[in-house]
């Protein structure tokens, strides 16, 4: 269980820094120097040492009671989560990093360990209200999350080359998240009286694309439903690719097939294209639609004829796929044969070739769950569908994937919302709620609007 409410600060001099990791290095160069390094060897020793010190700073108790019941002097070997949090408040305790052997030779054990221990055990996990369900998208991007590097996490999600040298904690990551199975707490927040949660489901992207882990991946998003429904949630949200059709669309049969789930799941696609639509310039006639045509595509297409906008599109099946959805659109679907459009409504698949051929000063406003590649520097860029949090969002030092601090994706947001409301309404697969009631209930909460970034 927590051992406290935040997480515990670090305080340690760089002097300090230095001479941890110099003593963690000692092994290694000394196998090196005497000729007999094992890369085996040496990737188990820095794994195990990576996995204690994230163990020991995970603020967390999970080490149970019955192992040290039954072997009593493990407690002399192996700290426990709860034993070095104390050293972080306390500071003149519990010094030692793994092995507590030492501080209970030189007498500066703490003299509440075993009760912050025992406390800790007892204290029984937290309820949110609201649960927003995303996913890995790289192997790295575990660092990327608040349980991984804080200076990271803090900062949009970008490739960094030096995580290269990572790779042996990386692979292992990999092994863990396979063998682990299930949806784990990457982070909590708080909004007025609601308790929000962040959980992850252990798969990346590609597999997310992969026919083969379709099914793997739909009953990870069933079991994060159906925990989140026991622990009291009101509300959870699909992040990333766990809101495209294939997942939405399942989920939405799922929830039909177990009436007993009092939980209420929202991918937020009316908010993101209420987003879309606010973004656009107000004196906009035309827009030109470009990338996979998505239910979000659809909702934002029929939004905008229903107020008069030309929607234009490049090719045929796309333009026939939009009147089947709504054969009202017709008066203002186009199919043009030029780029001249400088407003681009853009999905995931827009490419570079497109790009080029799009006119100087065009507006790129993605729709697309990934953000498209800048690759034009005299146009302009939204970002993906999101909102600026408020102030009453406490605990909010993690970045949401790309997005800049303090931002929220649509779907987030959508889940916040639909639990402040009350709103007893699902919205997920063929499922729509009202864009104009999302838009406005969202400014009521004290979310806010992006800028455009050139």
């Amino acid at each position: 269980m927590a051992i406290y409410g935040k997480l515990q600060a670090f305080v340690h001099p760089f002097a300090e820094v230095l001479s941890y990791y110099g003593l963690l290095l000692i092994p290694t160069l000394t196998s090196v120097y005497i000729g007999k390094a094992n890369i085996v060897g040496v990737f188990t020793y820095v794994t195990v040492i990576d996995f204690l010190n994230n163990m020991g700073h995970c603020n967390f108790e999970f080490i149970p009671k019955w192992a040290f019941t039954i072997f009593p002097p493990l407690k002399y070997i192996v700290y426990t989560p709860s034993f070095h949090s104390l050293h972080h408040t306390q500071f003149r305790t519990n010094y030692t990093l793994f092995c507590p052997l030492y501080d209970y030779i030189y007498g500066t054990v703490d003299k509440s360990t075993d009760t912050v221990y025992e406390t800790a055990l007892k204290r029984e996990a937290e309820s949110p209200d609201v649960v927003h369900l995303t996913h890995l998208t790289t192997p790295d991007s575990i660092y990327h999350l608040p349980l991984g590097f804080p200076s990271l996490s803090s900062k949009p999600q970008t490739s960094k080359w030096y995580l290269l040298f990572m790779w042996p904690v990386t692979l292992w990551s990999v092994l863990l998240t396979w063998i682990f199975g299930h949806a784990f707490i990457s982070e909590r927040n708080t909004f007025k009286k609601l308790k929000l949660q962040a959980w992850v489901v252990p798969k990346y992207n590609m597999q997310y694309f992969s026919k083969w882990q379709r099914e793997t991946i739909s009953k990870l998003i069933r079991e994060a439903i159906e925990d989140a429904d026991k622990k009291g949630a009101k509300v959870l949200s699909l992040g990333l690719l766990n809101q495209r059709e294939e997942f939405s669309g399942n989920v939405e049969l799922y929830i039909k097939k177990n009436p007993h789930l009092k939980i209420k799941v929202v991918d937020g696609s009316s908010l993101a294209a209420a987003i879309v639509l606010n973004s656009i310039p107000k004196e906009t006639t035309q827009v030109l639609l470009r990338g996979r045509i998505s239910k979000d595509a659809c909702i934002l297409v029929q939004a905008l004829c229903q107020k008069g906008i030309k929607v234009l599109t490049l090719q045929e099946d796309e333009y026939k796929k939009l009147l089947k959805y709504d054969n009202k659109l017709e008066s203002n679907l186009v199919l043009p044969k030029r780029y001249d459009v400088k407003v681009w409504l853009v999905g995931d698949g827009l490419t570079e070739k497109e790009q080029s051929q799009a006119p100087k000063g065009t507006l790129f406003i993605p729709f697309s769950i990934f953000p498209p590649k800048k690759v034009r520097k005299d146009c302009y860029y939204h970002t993906t569908p999101a909102m600026e949090a408020p102030k009453s969002l406490e605990n909010m030092h993690s970045c949401e994937d790309w997005l800049p601090r303090r931002v929220m994706s649509a779907s987030r947001v959508a889940g916040i919302i639909h639990a402040s409301e009350g709103w007893d309404v699902n919205e997920c697969g063929g499922t729509i709620f009202s864009i104009d009631k999302v838009w406005e209930a969202s400014l009521e909460n004290g979310f806010r609007p992006l800028s455009t970034s050139a």
